[in-house]
C-alpha cells in the first residue's frame, strides 16, 4: 500500500467533490487523524487517515497548483 505524503499546509485534489461543488481541500492537521478544510467553503472535516488516503486524488502546493 501507497502512503501519501501531505503534511499541514498542503492542498489535496479530492476523488469526489464537497455539496458545495469544491474538490480542493487544505489540510490544517495531520496524524492518526486528518483535518481537511474546504476550499470552497471553508467547512472543516475530521477523518481517519486512512479514509483520507483513499479520497485524495493527488497532493497540490500550498497555493493550490501542481
Amino acid at each position: 500500500m501507497n502512503i501519501l505524503k501531505f503534511d499541514a499546509g498542503d492542498v489535496v485534489e479530492v476523488k469526489k467533490k464537497h455539496p458545495c461543488g469544491s474538490n480542493l481541500f487544505l489540510i490544517a492537521r495531520t496524524g492518526s487523524e486528518v483535518r481537511m478544510i474546504c476550499k470552497g467553503c471553508e467547512r472543516d472535516i475530521t477523518v481517519d487517515r486512512l479514509k483520507a488516503e483513499k479520497f485524495i486524488k493527488k497532493v497540490l502546493d500550498a497555493d493550490g497548483s501542481k
